[in-house]
């Protein structure tokens, strides 16, 4: 009993860092702009551009991340 309590408290302690928020700045290959995305880009349309494909925890992080990625400021 005590091994299924411990156990319960470790999940209730872990699912939350597990769905954290993740931001991406991605290039659209079509349209050669820049924006931010919550969601990791799993086609060939858009490219994650930012350095070294970082992960950003908040929007407003990776908007401000966005606006130093040389090929979103050269439009």
């Amino acid at each position: 009993m005590k091994s299924v309590i411990g156990a319960l408290l470790i999940a209730a302690f872990i699912t939350p860092a597990l769905a954290a928020d993740e931001y991406y700045v991605v290039r659209d290959n079509s349209t050669k702009k820049c924006m931010v995305v919550d969601k990791k880009p799993t086609t060939s349309t858009t490219t994650v551009v930012s350095e070294c494909g970082k992960v950003y925890t908040t929007k407003t992080e990776a908007e401000g991340a966005m606006k130093t990625v040389k090929v979103c400021s050269e439009m």
